[in-house]
């Protein structure tokens, strides 16, 4: 039987954010959790990404250079969604497992603690990651670590314990969600004639 992804990692991550108090603020109901293909199997790259799907503050819409642009509006079981991670495999399965876990808590933490669509921002130079990534990580994975000590249900992560190759030659194949590439979409032009 094939190794659904999202299901065994969606669980996980409500598991997560009920346990850590800097996550407390994110709904799981309205984040998608979705999975991508990389191109190689090599471990450097993208692990996994977030798509908000608000704007800055939480707007449905942005003006820029003139043009307006609105988010898509993406419905689940008739919950809207505010946020989309995407695990890329086979790479964030070949990760060791301490680095699968702080890379989890890496993305839910980037979702703003208004929980408005928006992702967090810490201001400076490189307002997602506090001016330095390996700062941030270093945070990340002391969150990650307290998770895995606070747990009563350790047995949600035991499928981070292997590699792609070792769950995918146990069930067959890995499957799971998959959404289509998240963009803006241009509503309105320079020129274009507003109602009043």
């Amino acid at each position: 039987m094939a190794f659904d992804f999202t299901a065994a990692i969606r669980p996980l991550m409500e598991d997560i954010v009920g346990a850590c108090e800097e996550l407390r603020h994110v709904d799981m109901a309205r984040v998608g959790v979705a999975f991508a293909q990389t191109r190689h199997g090599r471990l450097d790259g993208v692990y996994a990404t977030i798509h908000p799907l608000r704007f800055l503050g939480g707007a449905r819409t942005m003006q820029r250079r003139g043009h307006t642009f609105e988010m898509p509006q993406i419905v689940v079981n008739g919950q809207e969604l505010l946020y989309i991670i995407t695990y890329c495999l086979p790479r964030f399965l070949d990760l060791p497992f301490e680095r699968k876990m702080s890379t989890i808590v890496h993305e839910l933490y980037h979702i703003s603690p208004n929980f408005d669509g928006d992702v967090r921002r810490l201001g400076g130079g490189k307002p997602y990651h506090a001016g330095s990534k390996r700062r941030f990580d270093a945070v990340m994975g002391r969150i990650a670590e307290a998770y895995l000590r606070a747990t009563r249900r350790p047995e949600l992560h035991a499928f981070l314990r292997h590699t792609f190759r070792e769950l995918a030659d146990a069930h067959g194949r890995i499957v799971g969600f998959r959404f289509r590439a998240i963009r803006p979409r241009r509503i309105s032009r320079p020129g274009d004639s507003q109602s009043s």
